[in-house]
């Protein structure tokens, strides 16, 4: 997969995109990423990308000519661009299945008080949120979608299983996992995981799971 990143703050995700699972899919060759200084596509001395929004208000926007000129130039036939944006569908697994289909994506990442409206009207091809709260800008919620996806793609995870029985990939939950010692400080694993039935082992999993999540989110059962 090739993923692009937009950004006016590149910096910010050299230490989480260079570790752990994404660091190993693009060392495999997985997953191709770059990030992007949206700067770069200025034309003035003080590579000015924002500006104050027509008819008053607070904050600054996104100005249309740097990133139309960025978009342009760092897409391809098949690119899906994505702005990352407080006014988006909020982003949840169903998503990060869907997303990790695709063979291209170039995340916009929004800062201030967001883009010029015909960059959404004529570029922009999907808005993501990961919540309904305000972060200072889009570099952190990008990293998030980044990360939910690269996990999805074949042979990113050890165990390609691994991502269809994690929470919210099944409508539920996770349900309560163990490891050794089977005994600590007086808690001990159920006695059903410890049976070696695993028909009933299963069973007793997908009951917890629906346990679990009637208890926290309740919502997921609607």
């Amino acid at each position: 997969m090739k993923i692009d990143v937009l950004t006016l703050f590149p910096a910010m995700f050299a230490g989480p995109l260079d570790e752990s699972i994404i660091k190993r899919a693009r060392q495999k060759g997985i997953l191709d990423l770059k990030i992007h200084d949206l700067r770069d596509w200025t034309h003035d001395r003080h590579r000015t990308v924002d500006d104050r929004p027509f008819g008053g208000g607070p904050g600054m926007l996104l100005k249309p000519e740097p990133l139309f000129e960025a978009i342009e130039a760092l897409s391809r036939e098949k690119t899906r661009v994505i702005l990352l944006s407080p006014a988006g569908r909020k982003f949840e697994q169903s998503i990060a299945r869907e997303l990790a289909k695709e063979d291209d994506l170039l995340f916009v990442t929004g800062h201030y008080e967001g883009v010029d409206e015909r960059v959404r009207e004529v570029l922009v091809d999907d808005e993501l949120s990961i919540g309904d709260y305000v972060l200072t800008n889009g570099a952190l919620p990008a990293m998030v979608v980044v990360d939910a996806v690269t996990r999805l793609l074949p042979g990113v995870l050890g165990d390609d299983e691994s991502s269809h029985d994690e929470s919210f990939s099944t409508g539920l939950l996770e349900y309560p996992q163990y490891t050794r010692p089977a005994e600590f400080r007086g808690m001990k694993v159920p006695d059903m995981l410890l049976s070696g039935n695993h028909a009933e082992i299963e069973k007793w999993r997908r009951e917890q799971a629906r346990q679990r999540t009637e208890q926290r989110r309740p919502d997921l059962l609607q």
